[in-house]
């Protein structure tokens, strides 16, 4: 009887991840049903309607008019308007931030068209909404914070230009980034190197959500073998886009030279032992609680293995924290 009941808890567990899988591919194509209807609606606005006391009686007419015959498309005057903004905006935009701002709910899209005033700060923002599904919320915090502009006036520290083909570097330069908050951790007190690993693999989904997009977890104290002798990267992972594997070494304290040393050396054995056909170079990352610049890049200016350096936060402030934990459970 009860190999019957777990085999009837995997069926019921089965059935509920096809229909929310499926529940949530449906809803994505109807979101895009929807943007691209306001973006041809708005083409059209554009076209015949002007922002005189004549446009204004025209789009109140037609917002009454077609509520009539689409009640529940949200076609109010308001929102027709938006719709002429919309097509305005970006109209004439590159193709990859048009590609990126048609998959964002409505609202998203109107938010980010009110508070940014580049095509390049929208991108940023569009995107980092696409990759960490952002809700309407925590876009605002993130544009109230500025992080754009924050993200602009960090220094990326890593060697990719040097090291690895042009359109892999820059793509390496977007997805891996220079400072990353492990608030998440809980941390309140200072805490060993393997203590830290630890804890981010207890909560790896977490972590995975800061490295961003395309990271696959494949191990840590990954166990590499040469010459009779044995060697452990901290945390091994596959970014599916780069097509490579990234190694990440984690440090307690600030950065020093002879870390590069190190995960140059266990590059080469991802490289000889680990690489797989088809595959890209392996990147390395060491992860320390400071650094800096000038340090990393004299550190990496002779190195051959495509490396960066990146910080990180363990404490949140308390009123960040607050508002996290708010959020959360919202």
């Amino acid at each position: 009887m009860e190999d019957k009941i777990i085999v009837y808890d995997e069926i019921l567990s089965s059935c509920i991840s096809e229909i929310q899988t499926a529940r949530q591919q449906i809803a994505i194509k109807i979101n895009q049903g929807t943007i691209s209807v306001y973006w041809n609606l708005g083409q059209l606005l554009s076209q015949k309607v002007q922002a005189a006391s004549y446009g204004n009686s025209i789009i109140l007419k037609l917002s009454s008019d077609l509520k009539m015959q689409f009640p529940d498309m949200g076609l109010s005057p308001r929102n027709l308007w938006d719709m002429k903004k919309f097509f305005e905006r970006y109209k004439d935009s590159n193709e990859k931030l048009r590609r990126c701002v048609a998959v964002l709910p409505w609202r998203h899209i109107l938010l980010i068209m009110s508070k940014t005033n580049s095509d390049e700060e929208a991108l940023f923002y569009a995107t980092k909404t696409v990759e960490l599904a952002w809700t309407r919320d925590i876009l605002l915090n993130y544009i109230k914070a500025n992080a754009y502009s924050q993200e602009i006036a960090i220094q990326k520290s890593n060697n990719f230009t040097t090291t690895l083909p042009e359109n892999i570097s820059s793509y390496a330069n977007e997805v891996l980034k220079s400072s990353y908050n492990l608030g998440f951790l809980g941390v309140t007190q200072s805490i060993k190197e393997r203590e830290l690993e630890k804890r981010l693999v207890e909560k790896i989904k977490h972590f995975i959500l800061e490295l961003g997009k395309g990271f696959s977890f494949i191990g840590n104290q990954y166990r590499l073998e040469y010459n009779e002798k044995e060697y452990y990267v901290d945390m091994l992972f596959f970014h599916r886009d780069l097509k490579s594997l990234i190694a990440i070494e984690l440090k307690i304290g600030e950065f020093k030279p002879e870390y590069v040393g190190k995960m140059n050396f266990y590059l080469t054995l991802l490289e000889k032992f680990e690489r797989k056909e088809g595959e890209n170079h392996p990147i390395g990352i060491i992860l320390c609680a400071d650094k800096n610049h000038l340090d990393v890049e004299i550190a990496l200016q002779d190195v051959g293995k495509p490396i960066g350096v990146a910080d990180y936060k363990l404490l949140l402030p308390i009123n960040q924290l607050e508002d996290l934990i708010k959020k959360e459970l919202e």
